[in-house]
């Protein structure tokens, strides 16, 4: 593997933080190299540095997606620590659901949105729509809307195609869902379509406006601030409050905190999981 000097380790730092906002130094030299190793090897680069050239040269900006696709790929799988989905269906969907019902007419049906954003390859939007079946097996008395976005092209064309191999699905999975809400396909597993109707996928990138896909009851961003400075963590949660609903719900990854982050969530624990909604 061609090894990366400390000086493309910063050019390429400045580049990935320029067109992603992703902030990364010298003690994330390894996984440049090692993320974007095959890359170089495949447009037939001598050095990263010459990647880097080709990538800015590149009007049609293809390098510059296939840079994102690797350097964003992020580990994922079905049910990952599994407390926030189990906070999700015992906790936050009937508070909720409560809270729409009191509020709704009876001719109409209650509508949730959520949002789960940094989907990946979508084993996390898949693990919400499964929980919502497993809550309410009729839906006709909801409108459930579940929205999975994502930097990466490649992470959302998987996603949306809902194919998943056999180590993919071995992940989180249990035998009982996997029998319940997917099917063989060739010699992977693929989402049954009452699964894949309740979710729609977009590519956004989240250091862009939000101002073109609404509001939301709960939204999903697990483990991504982790990837930004503090000024850009700040802007992003800040936005994020702007997409919430005023009694919406808001799940981060398990090892962060929104404290000096944005001062208008305050955090809350149910089912040793901590959730955050708006200061009352």
């Amino acid at each position: 593997m061609k090894k990366i000097t400390p000086d493309e380790v910063r050019i390429f730092s400045k580049y990935i933080y320029d067109i992603s906002k992703i902030a990364l130094d010298q003690s994330k030299a390894y996984l440049i190299e090692s993320r974007l190793s095959e890359l170089l090897k495949a447009q037939n680069c001598s050095s990263f540095y010459e990647l880097y050239q080709r990538a800015k040269a590149d009007l049609t900006k293809s390098l510059e997606k296939k840079i994102i696709d690797k350097i964003t790929t992020k580990e994922t799988y079905f049910f990952r620590d599994n407390r926030p989905f189990e906070l999700l269906q015992h906790k936050i969907l009937p508070d909720l659901i409560d809270m729409r019902t009191t509020k709704s007419s009876n001719f109409f049906p209650i509508s949730i949105r959520i949002w789960s954003a940094a989907c990946s390859t979508g084993q996390e939007i898949y693990s919400i729509a499964i929980v919502i079946k497993e809550l309410l097996p009729a839906l006709t008395k909801y409108n459930i809307k579940i929205l999975g976005t994502d930097i990466s092209n490649t992470a959302i064309a998987q996603a949306s195609y809902g194919v998943f191999n056999k180590f993919e699905i071995e992940r989180g999975l249990t035998h009982d869902k996997l029998e319940k809400y997917f099917i063989p396909f060739k010699d992977k597993w693929k989402v049954k379509d009452e699964l894949r109707a309740m979710v729609s996928f977009s590519k956004h990138n989240l250091m862009f406006p939000f101002t073109h896909i609404g509001k939301f009851d709960i939204i999903f961003c697990r483990n991504v601030g982790i990837y930004f400075n503090i000024e850009d963590r700040k802007k992003l949660f800040n936005k994020i409050a702007d997409v919430l609903a005023q009694d919406g719900y808001l799940i981060i990854g398990a090892t962060e905190s929104l404290t000096n982050v944005c001062s208008g969530f305050e955090p809350k624990r149910a089912l040793k999981s901590v959730y955050y909604q708006f200061k009352k």
